[in-house]
């Protein structure tokens, strides 16, 4: 068969995708041979169970960090996804045609701005007014959630503002003549109709949120605790890693990498939770 630069193309682009699809694979058995068989030998459940991490005494075990991560990852999406929806909505309903092409690419490049500047700003600044007005060390729960909220607005605002804009503008003028007022056709069909890619634009804020690193470790406090107050200190799964596999050996090492593991299902099920429930508000 004689191939076509259309061909080509098209192989190249296969090849593209499945070595996408490859690195992924390969780091995902990576991650479970050097975890899983750790969990085997220290067991499972006490792993996953215990509050203690302590490895110079031979303790490891990350429930404290898994309460943290999802109680930090929650506040984050408490503060970053309604303000995303709100300003996406905000941008393509109501605002002049010059405000949203002004302030879309302004917004899209505190995507662009590193982590480690959100942490600076973190600690500089929300952590002292924290503790200033509110008590507590000041690095904490909330002071993690708020950046992560920030952080995670770019994504959300900009992925919220396309799906909104793909919804025909038959849509709107079918509500308005039959008779609803501006922001009734916004809530009952337009946001309806974009539902699958707010969705989707939430999913990937959760996950910016939950993987995050630098920022948390500057923020959130790194006190191994489970939180009971949103002003409490806090290491997350991502922060653990980060702060100790750097000097991590034997046990210790091995403990990191079923911390991954933990880290990596957590995300699956949290994205197949989110997927489950785009693919429900689709029918």
């Amino acid at each position: 068969m004689k191939w076509s630069g259309e061909h080509a193309v098209a192989a190249v682009l296969r090849v593209i995708a499945f070595s996408s699809l490859a690195s992924l694979l390969l780091i995902t058995i990576f991650i479970f041979k050097e975890g899983v068989p750790f969990l085997f030998s220290h067991g499972a459940a006490h792993f996953l169970l215990s509050s203690r991490w302590d490895p110079m005494a031979g303790e490891f075990g990350v429930l404290a960090m898994i309460v943290a991560s999802l109680v930090v990852t929650f506040g984050a999406m408490v503060v970053g996804a309604p303000l995303g929806i709100a300003g996406a909505v905000f941008l393509n309903e109501f605002a002049p045609r010059w405000v949203a092409r002004v302030l879309k690419p302004a917004i899209e490049l505190l995507a662009g701005i590193p982590s480690v500047v959100f942490g600076f700003i973190g600690v500089m600044v929300l952590a002292p007014l924290i503790r200033n007005h509110l008590g507590g060390p000041g690095l904490s729960v909330l002071c993690a959630s708020v950046i992560l909220g920030v952080m995670i607005l770019p994504t959300v605002m900009s992925i919220s503002i396309d799906a909104l804009a793909s919804v025909p503008n038959s849509f709107r003028e079918g509500a308005l003549a039959l008779g609803a007022t501006r922001w009734q056709s916004v809530h009952m069909v337009v946001l309806k109709a974009a539902r699958s890619g707010i969705v989707a634009a939430v999913v990937l804020g959760l996950g910016r949120a939950v993987g995050e690193t630098m920022a948390v470790i500057m923020v959130a406090g790194n006190t191994v605790r489970i939180p009971i107050s949103i002003l409490d200190p806090v290491r997350t799964l991502t922060a653990n890693i980060a702060i100790e596999m750097g000097h991590a050996t034997g046990a210790h090492r091995d403990a990191l990498f079923a911390t991954g593991v933990v880290l990596f299902l957590i995300i699956m099920a949290l994205n197949g939770i989110a997927l489950g429930a785009m693919k429900r508000g689709a029918r």
